[in-house]
């Protein structure tokens, strides 16, 4: 994965990140803490795709490749998203 793939994944991902807490406002962590989780989701998302071979793994900046990223770290950033905000409110009603 090269430098051009990884930002377009983070990018993304904190894009899907918001989105997401925008789609879920009861699991929302603030436009802040929802970017966070869309970097790391995005990031995340898009090396362990491109290492399964789901995503486009040629390295090159073609449109295929460009939105293969923006799927992966979308779908990523979301999903990392929602997954820390189950837990947050677990621990919150834990106590």
């Amino acid at each position: 994965m090269d430098l051009v793939n990884l930002l377009v994944s983070v990018v993304s991902g904190a894009v899907g990140g918001n989105a997401a807490g925008a789609a879920m406002p009861d699991k929302s962590l603030g436009t802040l803490g929802n970017s966070i989780a869309g970097v790391l989701g995005g990031g995340l998302g898009g090396v362990v795709l491109q290492a399964l071979g789901i995503v486009n793994s040629t390295g090159g900046t073609d449109i295929a490749a460009i939105l293969s990223q923006v799927a992966s770290g979308g779908v990523g950033g979301g999903i990392a998203m929602v997954v820390i905000a189950l837990i947050k409110n677990a621990m919150s009603q834990r106590t």
